[in-house]
């Protein structure tokens, strides 16, 4: 990605097609990249409108566009895209785990997308009400043998992976999109579980990390996504992750505890966050954005460059390509009988 000189901020959008408003406030404000959900996407082909146009509105031709298609519950575009299973169905079927990322990544940067906020890292514990089957597994070496071929499946179609989210959310029963979850366990009880997938990934390479809208009292009283703690002195110096570091969303009402937005943002970044996310907020949005410095970081920079994503075909070729065809309808077949 050239010169960053927009604001490391990232936002979404109202609908399938930016509004004369909204092109005025990414040109005024210059937010350096954009969330897309299932609202942006009625056809495949209107998102690489979409994307060109935000594009063109920030004036910058690589700027990111992102989403969150992990499969199951979670995949925001499904009209035109490939109906992925949630990712605790690949412990029945460990062989179509690297297939599956694969498949997601190709189809999204072939509409323009650049990366997905994917593969999910933490370990279902039974009790997530939010992440459940998002999860690969129960088991920390299942979980992470599963992430580890998905991201590789990525990889492999020219997609960085996000591995989200940490230190983990698989043990609270409460949703973070609602409310601010605890967790009352001890950093040794999270060595030996959580923690597992995320060392393992960052050692294989990963180049995202997205922290959890959690906190865990008993190690740092902030929010992981808040703490200097967590992602300082955990995820850089004990598991010397150098990749990019995401905040979730801080609309979010797991993230309220630490203020205002312009004060959540503010936080984040002192933290340790490379880059802020208000997906579902247009206020807050710009409330952050006003409040936010436009800042020079050539160590960032270098870490956001390995965001970018590298399509190898464009959606017409990708359609009528063998290796989709054959991984197409097997994770068809699998996502009909996992259902």
């Amino acid at each position: 990605m050239a010169d960053i000189t927009a604001k490391a901020f990232i936002c979404g959008c109202a609908g399938p097609v930016l509004s004369r408003d909204e092109i005025v406030f990414l040109n005024r404000e210059r937010p350096f990249g954009l969330i897309l959900f299932q609202r942006n996407c009625r056809e495949p082909e209107e998102v690489r409108t979409l994307v060109a146009v935000f594009r063109e509105a920030v004036s910058r031709a690589d700027a990111p566009v992102l989403i969150d298609q992990e499969g199951g519950r979670v995949q925001r575009f499904q009209n035109g895209f490939t109906r992925l299973p949630p990712a605790a169905s690949y412990a029945k079927a460990p062989e179509l785990a690297e297939s599956a990322g694969w498949l997601m990544a190709a189809e999204l940067l072939a509409v323009g997308v650049d990366f997905s906020f994917a593969p999910v890292l933490d370990v279902d514990c039974g009790v997530s009400q939010i992440i459940g089957n998002r999860a690969f597994s129960t088991d920390p070496e299942l979980a992470t043998r599963l992430a580890s071929l998905f991201r590789k499946g990525m990889n492999a179609a020219g997609m960085a992976a996000t591995g989200k989210h940490f230190p983990g959310h698989g043990a609270v029963a409460l949703d973070s999109h609602l409310t601010l979850p605890t967790d009352e366990r001890d950093l040794d009880s999270l060595r030996v579980k959580d923690l597992l997938p995320f060392k393992q990934l960052i050692l294989e390479g990963l180049e995202g990390i997205m922290p959890a809208h959690v906190v865990f009292p008993n190690i740092d009283p902030n929010p992981a996504g808040f703490s200097s703690f967590w992602i300082q002195q955990i995820l850089r110096r004990e598991l010397n992750f150098n990749g990019v570091v995401f905040s979730d969303d801080l609309s979010m009402a797991g993230a309220a505890s630490a203020g205002d937005f312009p004060e959540r943002a503010r936080q984040a970044q002192q933290a340790g966050c490379d880059m802020l996310l208000v997906c579902n907020n247009p206020a807050a949005a710009e409330q952050v954005l006003e409040a936010l410095p436009v800042t020079q970081d050539p160590v960032r920079e270098l870490r956001l460059r390995r965001m970018q994503g590298r399509p190898l075909m464009n959606r017409a070729a990708l359609l009528n390509s063998e290796k989709w065809r054959h991984c197409s309808a097997l994770i068809n077949l699998h996502t009909q009988n996992y259902a």
